[in-house]
C-alpha cells in the first residue's frame, strides 16, 4: 500500500441476476479508502429499499440487490449515476472507533509465541506491538463479520498458515501479512492465531449486522482471563486437529 493519490477506473462487471461489481481500482492501496467509503454509502442511499448487502475489499464493491424490486438494468444505471458523481469522502480520519477486548495467551492463541521468535521479541512485546495500534478496516469479506483490518507493525508481519485449520473458534484474533482480523464465526482459516477477543463482530439481532464497517478505526485492549471470561469470552483452549 502506497498511499499515493488514488485514481478510480470504474468499471461495473455483473456478477449474476442479483448483483453488480464496481470494480474501482486495480491496485491495493490506503489512498483508494475514500472513495470506497464515499461509494458504499451512495450506493446505499442509491439503491435503499432494493439493496440487500454491500461487500465492499480493497478495490471493488459488490452490490446485491433483490431483482424482484429491481431489474439489473435499471440497478446498473442507477450505480452508473453514481459512479458519474462520485468524489471520494473528505474526512480519511473519519469511523467510529472500537476497542475490542482480547485475551492474548497461547491457549487460544497457538502463533503468539512463533510470532515472538520469528521476531526476535518476547511474547509481551508482541502483545504491545498488536495491540498499541489503531488500525483502520479497509475491507468486508470471507465470511459475515470478517474485516480486514491493516496495517500491523511490520516486525509482525507473517505468511499465513502452510495449512489451514479446518476449524478456527469464534473471536479468535490472527494476523497475516501485515493485516489483522478477527473470525466472526467458527471457519475454517489459515492466518495465525495470537488470542481470543469476546467481541461479538457479527449478530443478526444488530442493526448492520457487522460490529465493524469499512473506514472504522480499531484497537486490541488486552484483558486477562478473568476479565474475558467476564464479559462473555470462551476461554477453551484450542483443540489439536486431527
Amino acid at each position: 500500500m502506497t498511499g499515493q493519490v488514488a485514481t478510480p477506473l470504474p468499471r461495473l462487471e455483473a456478477a449474476g441476476l442479483d448483483a453488480w461489481l464496481i470494480r474501482l481500482f486495480d491496485a491495493i492501496d490506503e489512498a483508494n479508502l475514500p472513495w470506497l467509503t464515499a461509494l458504499t454509502r451512495q450506493c446505499e442511499a442509491a439503491l435503499g429499499a432494493d439493496l440487500v448487502d454491500l461487500v465492499p475489499s480493497y478495490t471493488t464493491l459488490l452490490v446485491v440487490f433483490d431483482p424482484l424490486k429491481l431489474d439489473p438494468e435499471l440497478a446498473r444505471r442507477r450505480l452508473g449515476e453514481v459512479l458519474a458523481g462520485l468524489t471520494p469522502d473528505a474526512d480519511t480520519v473519519g469511523g467510529e472507533i472500537r476497542e475490542l477486548p482480547t485475551w492474548y495467551d497461547e491457549s487460544v492463541g497457538p502463533e503468539l509465541a512463533l510470532l515472538a521468535e520469528r521476531a526476535g521479541l518476547s511474547v509481551a512485546a508482541v502483545i504491545d506491538c498488536h495491540s498499541e495500534r489503531l488500525y483502520r478496516v479497509f475491507a468486508l469479506g470471507f465470511a459475515p463479520g470478517f474485516a480486514f483490518m491493516g496495517l500491523l507493525d511490520e516486525r509482525l508481519e507473517c505468511p499465513r498458515l502452510d495449512t489451514p485449520r479446518q476449524r478456527v473458534p469464534l473471536g479468535s484474533v490472527a494476523v497475516a501479512g501485515r493485516q489483522t482480523a478477527v473470525y466472526p464465526a467458527v471457519t475454517p482459516g489459515g492466518w495465525n492465531l495470537i488470542g481470543r477477543t469476546s467481541a461479538r463482530l457479527f449478530d443478526r439481532g444488530r442493526e448492520g449486522f457487522s460490529l465493524l464497517r469499512l473506514g472504522d478505526r480499531v484497537r486490541f485492549v488486552p484483558v486477562d482471563r478473568a476479565e474475558f471470561e467476564r464479559q462473555g469470552g470462551d476461554p477453551h483452549p484450542m483443540e489439536a486437529e486431527r
